[in-house]
């Protein structure tokens, strides 16, 4: 698995990766409860807004850690959200991207690098 600094993961499944947020992001947000995905078809660049989340807390945007075409999203989010919250790098997964530029995976973090990342944060 690969993570981003804005605590996207990214874990790679044949020729797509699967994103989601990171379990340390769904815990700062607190109770998600409402999911708004990207379209299957859409083209994402890296670190441009993909999807948002809403919480009790804030909503937030879910960053493309990666460019790339959506080539699915986890409808099931929007009638269970909460699944963010439970299974953030399982069952909570957002969204399958297929990279345009491989090369900007050498930009993300291993998961040594994104504990270390988090642990800075305080």
């Amino acid at each position: 698995m690969k993570f981003s600094k804005e605590h996207e993961w990214l874990k790679p499944e044949g020729d797509y990766y699967v994103v989601g947020i990171t379990d340390f992001a769904q815990h700062a947000l607190g109770d998600i409860v409402y999911v708004e995905l990207p379209k299957v078809g859409a083209e994402l660049k890296a670190g441009d807004g993909a999807a948002v989340v809403e919480s009790v807390k804030a909503a937030s945007d879910v960053y493309a850690p990666i460019s790339g075409t959506v080539l699915a999203v986890n409808d099931t989010l929007t009638s269970n959200s909460a699944l963010v919250n439970t299974a953030p790098e399982t069952d909570g997964w957002f969204f399958h991207v297929k990279p345009s530029n491989p090369a900007e995976l050498d930009a993300l973090m291993d998961e040594a690098a994104y504990k270390a990342f988090v642990q800075g944060l305080g």
